[in-house]
């Protein structure tokens, strides 16, 4: 059995400049875990497979495609491959997300 902290996780370096800690990693699915501070965005991207993404802590704002909306704690969100989409924290308060892309990406996410 392997357990991770999530919280505990070492953070990984990525181009939207957050805390991102990969928590798992494997051909089937790849599942990272970001933390946005507050004033905190992801750069809109386009990830090459579908992505779920469940808030668990705070409330982000997410953007789909032509979409927009407020996620809270407890939501899951789908977000079809090659669409755009990015993640936004507009509180005083740090956004939490868990992010599953299924199958892992053989492709590199393009930032838009």
């Amino acid at each position: 059995m392997k357990t991770i902290n999530a919280k505990q996780a070492q953070t990984i370096e990525n181009p939207h400049k957050v805390d991102v800690s990969k928590l798992y990693d494997t051909e089937n699915a790849q599942v990272m875990h970001i933390t946005l501070k507050p004033g905190e965005s992801l750069k809109k991207h386009i990830t090459p497979v579908d992505v779920f993404f469940y808030v668990l802590e705070g409330v982000g704002v997410v953007e789909i495609g032509d979409e927009k909306q407020q996620a809270a704690a407890d939501t899951l969100i789908e977000s079809p491959a090659k669409i755009p989409h990015c993640w936004h924290n507009e509180t005083d308060a740090v956004v939490r997300i868990l992010v599953v892309k299924v199958p892992r990406p053989t492709e590199t996410t393009r930032l838009l």
